[in-house]
């Protein structure tokens, strides 16, 4: 999966299409070794969230609208733009969690969620 990112033309364009701005910030900061790395894991975990919703990324959920951060212990945590807070809150959903690993060129995810 990495390659894939790895071979676009511009990593710009895509991380424009699927990080939220405080996202787009720690992208920034990144060498671009460690960028295509950034996006290969917070696009797996925003498509691990939206399949264990069973959505999938249609409206009213885009990738931009998901934030996969990290808490002070480097711990991953999903946040919402509040324009989709409702709808997830509407589905039950009290909580989630996410487990991030990369390794061999693959960038996979996993997210559990509580109702």
């Amino acid at each position: 999966m990495l390659s894939r990112i790895e071979s676009m033309k511009s990593l710009d364009v895509f991380a424009e299409k699927i990080l939220s701005d405080n996202e787009k910030k720690t992208f920034l900061s990144k060498d671009e070794t460690q960028k295509i790395k950034f996006l290969g894991l917070q696009f797996a975990a925003k498509e691990a969230f939206v399949k264990a919703l069973g959505t999938g990324f249609k409206k009213p959920i885009m990738p931009n609208q998901i934030s996969i951060l990290r808490n002070n212990d480097g711990k991953p945590i999903i946040e919402f733009d509040e324009s989709i807070k409702s709808f997830i809150n509407d589905l039950g959903i009290k909580s989630s969690h996410v487990s991030l690993s990369d390794d061999g060129g693959y960038a996979v995810a996993f997210v559990v969620l509580e109702a």
